[in-house]
């Protein structure tokens, strides 16, 4: 039987599975790639994950993965199924959309149409507002299809956490008690208290989220 790769990230944790997004012509994107190593090693820092827990999790060697994430080495297509498997996230996290224009500004600046997105199983959809993880504060736009479930667990992590509802209705569950939460409404508490939320309306609810430092 074939040995499933665990996920260490916390969104995976927090909301379920990703749905798996294949990428088409990879090795013209891993040829493309210079940053792929930053990205990996941000991502990894984020998620507060050891080189040697993505090691163990991936079956590649410390070495080997200490020098992709410093540009010394290329990942294999097979080494970053694994990593990105992994960390719980699709291959194209690790190489946002160029632009020729913004080439001066993208450390700074996320275009709408050049978002880093995940789709969850659990019918969440996180777009990165943040330009990278490498900074101290990660900003999200979440959006929750109707009736869509973040997990049947509460979960809890280190850092703090902010939130304003854009539309639509959120509850939040924070260390036990149940809050709704409407169009207009913000919020803000610490990660490290047991925490889950819901979309239990028939409509679709936004939500812009703050969370620092980055722990995706």
């Amino acid at each position: 039987m074939k040995k499933k790769t665990p996920s260490l990230a916390r969104s995976t944790a927090l909301r379920g599975p990703i749905q798996s997004e294949p990428i088409q012509d990879l090795d013209d994107v891993l040829e493309a790639g210079a940053l792929v190593g930053q990205e990996i090693k941000d991502l990894r820092r984020a998620s507060n994950v050891t080189l040697s827990e993505l090691s163990n999790a991936t079956g590649l060697s410390k070495g080997y993965l200490s020098q992709i994430e410093r540009s010394i080495s290329s990942p294999s297509i097979k080494a970053l199924h694994s990593i990105s498997r992994a960390l719980g996230v699709n291959i194209s996290w690790f190489f946002p959309s160029p632009s020729e224009d913004d080439d001066e500004f993208r450390e700074f600046v996320v275009r709408r149409d050049r978002r880093r997105k995940l789709d969850f199983e659990s019918g969440i959809r996180d777009e990165l507002l943040s330009p990278n993880l490498a900074r101290g504060i990660e900003l999200l736009r979440c959006t929750f299809r109707p009736h869509s479930v973040s997990g049947k667990e509460d979960y809890s992590h280190k850092g703090e956490e902010a939130g304003f509802v854009v539309s639509g209705k959120l509850t939040l569950w924070l260390d036990g008690k149940e809050i709704a939460l409407e169009s207009g409404d913000s919020f803000a508490f610490e990660s490290s208290l047991p925490h889950r939320y819901a979309n239990e309306s028939d409509d679709e609810t936004v939500i812009i989220w703050a969370i620092s430092p980055p722990s995706y």
